[in-house]
């Protein structure tokens, strides 16, 4: 079951809600509602249902008004449910034709399979060498090396990972190549595509960039398919948040390198700054040396959607510190504080701006004692303003959250905290006094740059999302990308139903929990998406009072920390998970469990504390003692306890590798990627890493004993049961979302006209 909710304005809705309201109400034909009266109807003591075809609409009833609304809303769901609906299912086009256009090559590299499955590993890694050499003889001949270097890499795939690319997948990595953006359904592979283009445009030593839309993803696709690139002989590099710059400039050198969106633009800003410090001191030039990226070749963007049109809306900006901040960011909050919406001022939520009336200008200036809020000697208009926009578009646990004394930003498209991001032109400022935290330093922009002239510095850019031809036109009048939709794999037998709407909040929320624990009893496993912390939060108190055991994944530091752990388990039996943006989470929710994963997370647990050097310069204050990093994982993650013969081959394993490698001596990043080279399947000669992963092997095979038995039971009871409660501003999310069952919407229009709740 799919929920949504729109709310007042500030979603996907906001632009065509009001067309639909003023033009359907125009247009209804009054004798239209008699003819619905025949509708089946089935009413209980606290929701009304109401049938069109096979579709279910719940729709909160209000006792006396039940009667009269009641043909209203059945007007609402036989006349828009079909539109909108069709609106959000979106187009028809399956990618047949994609898959006729390219499938001679495909024919081809399916013909070079039976040769390369039987030659040995360092005859496939010499394929690189003699590729390399062809390619840059005639950089121009990537084509016509396609065919060859994506049957290489399909070989290498099953060795190593032991996933043989599809065709689709094959299909994928073309599109990719020819500089297109490939459409491919959640769930299709595509972090495995993505190593199809790197390693062949890798060949010619300019380097691929591969991005990604957070840390973790960045992280998890290095060290999973890239262990396929270093088989083949490449290297591949890493890029993460606390990086130092001589480890950037190593990693940025590297065939492939996977990195943020946000990390490459600011490594691209700050070179750029270094650059112009030394032309300003009259240095005639600088040496590559100095500057951390490389020379730009061709990008892969994972989630392009997400990167290209949600994020491209802010630019990158690097600030320095300005002056000390000032008291009117106070006196401006407690003003904004007293001041009413529209009769003081208005709001364009869309648009995130307000103004203020003629009302409202008067009664600053008569309580600031003022002539003018624009006198340019102390600008008190600037300060109004933002502290309004703190008021109305900024709220706490859904645009951001506090943490101790500072205001943290919630990325409203990935819902993970932006660490050491502020927002700019004195709204952080503004944020802080409404909260009466302290008032950082005021800041001035030192380099600025978007996202769309950052991207199209690339000469070859192409992206992957699974939601692209909703803004196919955008792509190609702003990046002249082109959008083909790759057929799935096998075809689609997802159930999406139609969405259902809801007169109030509270009737909403509640049915969601009785959704939620209707599923519950029958054991099939519940993912809720949420749009905000705050929501999150909201469902979790209302599960706890209903005795629903469930996990939460929001923003909230104790929650992100279990990240994986959290995600890993919502295809559990009996499992309840609530995430916020459940977009680019990147763990794979297998039904029964993820065994290896779970395997790897115990092996983790077990290793990290024996190898990892204690980190240095944490201390919060004198008084506070050093946070203590601790890798320990909930036990109830697990399916069953080890036996006494894995548990000591487990602990053989660590003690060899803290042996050989020094007792807590690795930084953390570099222990991560030992770790997730012994739990892939990978050559190695080490004996260390072997012994690793005959343990990581021994554990993944008790549990799996365990999750194979719990995946029959989840499947029989029905499956993952998706349940999303807000209609997002992204359809991206809110395509990602939408798996099964239902969609509840909660539209806020009050109009003494227009009894209507579009579905």
């Amino acid at each position: 079951m799919a929920l949504a909710s729109v709310s007042h304005g500030n979603t996907f809705f906001s632009s065509s809600s009001s067309i639909l309201t003023s033009n359907f109400h125009h247009s209804l034909n009054p004798n239209f509602t008699k003819n619905l009266q025949s509708s089946r109807e089935c009413v209980n003591t606290s929701s009304s249902i109401f049938r069109c075809g096979n579709k279910h609409r719940f729709l909160q009833s209000d006792g006396n008004r039940v009667a009269r609304d009641r043909k209203t809303l059945t007007v609402t769901a036989a006349s828009l449910g079909g539109l909108l609906g069709g609106i959000f299912k979106g187009g028809a086009d399956t990618g047949e034709s994609t898959r006729q256009q390219y499938a001679a090559t495909v024919a081809l590299i399916n013909s070079l399979e039976s040769e390369l499955s039987s030659v040995p590993d360092s005859v496939l890694r010499e394929r690189t060498e003699q590729l390399k050499q062809r390619a840059r003889q005639s950089p121009q001949s990537l084509d016509s090396l396609l065919p060859e270097a994506f049957a290489v890499v399909r070989e290498a795939s099953k060795r190593v990972l032991g996933l043989r690319p599809f065709d689709v997948q094959l299909i994928g990595g073309m599109v990719l190549h020819k500089g297109e953006i490939a459409e491919m359904r959640t769930g299709e592979g595509k972090t495995l595509v993505a190593i199809l283009p790197a390693y062949l445009n890798a060949l010619t030593g300019k380097g691929v960039h591969i991005v990604t839309v957070n840390d973790y993803l960045a992280r998890r696709d290095c060290e999973w398919v890239g262990q396929v690139a270093r088989f083949l002989g490449l290297s591949v590099g890493l890029i993460q948040q606390n990086m130092t710059s001589e480890e950037r400039r190593q990693n940025y050198s590297c065939d492939i390198t996977y990195v943020t969106n946000s990390e490459l633009g600011f490594d691209y800003l700050r070179d750029n700054l270094a650059m112009e410090s030394n032309f300003y001191a009259m240095r005639t030039s600088i040496s590559v040396d100095e500057l951390v990226i490389r020379g730009f070749n061709y990008c892969v963007i994972d989630e392009v959607d997400s990167i290209l049109i949600d994020e491209a809306r802010t630019p990158l900006i690097i600030s320095g510190p300005a002056e000390k901040p000032s008291e009117q960011y106070y006196k401006a909050a407690k003003i904004a504080t007293a001041f009413e919406r529209d009769i003081h001022y208005t709001v364009d939520e869309k648009q995130k701006n307000v103004l203020l009336t003629e009302q409202g200008y008067a009664d600053a200036e008569e309580i600031l004692e003022v002539n003018d809020l624009y006198d340019p000697r102390e600008q008190w208009a600037s300060f109004i303003i933002n502290a309004i926009k703190a008021k109305e578009l900024f709220l706490r646990d859904v645009n951001y959250i506090i943490r101790g004394k500072e205001v943290l930003i919630v990325d409203e498209f990935s819902g993970r905290v932006m660490q050491g991001r502020r927002w700019s032109d004195g709204l952080h400022q503004a944020v802080e006094a409404k909260e009466r935290l302290p008032i950082q330093n005021e800041t001035v922009t030192l380099a600025s740059i978007s996202y769309q002239n950052f991207f199209l510095q690339f000469p070859k850019l192409c992206g992957m999302t699974g939601t692209a031809a909703t803004e196919s036109s955008e792509f190609e009048s702003i990046y002249k990308l082109k959008v083909t939709i790759v057929p799935t794999n096998k075809p689609m037998i997802r159930k999406d139903e139609s969405d259902v709407v809801f007169r109030a909040t509270n009737g909403k929320w509640q049915a969601v929990v009785v959704e939620i624990s209707r599923m519950n009893k029958t054991g099939r496993p519940v993912l809720v998406g949420t749009t905000s912390v705050e929501q999150s939060d909201l469902l979790s108190t209302q599960l706890r009072e209903a005795g629903i055991p469930h996990e939460v994944l929001n923003a909230k530091p104790e929650n992100v920390e279990r990240e994986a752990e959290i995600v890993a388990q919502s295809g559990r039996l009996g499992a309840v998970t609530i995430a916020t943006n459940m977009a680019g989470r990147g763990t794979d929710i297998i039904l029964g469990g993820n065994a290896e994963f779970m395997a790897r997370l115990k092996l983790r647990e077990l290793l990290m504390p024996s190898v990892v050097k204690p980190a240095e310069g944490v201390f919060v204050s004198v008084k506070k003692a050093p946070p203590k990093k601790t890798w320990k994982v909930s036990e109830s993650l697990f399916p069953c306890a080890l036996s006494e013969e894995t548990t000591k081959v487990v602990e053989e394993a660590v003690q060899s590798a803290a042996s050989s490698w020094g007792r807590r001596s690795l930084p953390e990043l570099e222990a991560e990627e030992r770790l997730s080279y012994a739990c892939e399947k990978g050559p190695t000669q080490d004996e260390v890493i072997a012994k690793l992963r005959h343990s990581f092997l021994e554990v993944a095979k008790e549990y799996k004993a365990y999750t194979e038995e719990e995946k029959k039971k989840v499947v029989a009871a029905g499956g993952l049961h998706v349940v999303g409660t807000e209609r997002h501003e992204s359809r991206r999310i809110d395509n990602q979302v939408q798996f099964l069952l239902y969609v509840f919407i909660y539209y806020t229009r009050h109009s003494k006209t227009f009894n209507m709740w579009i579905v």
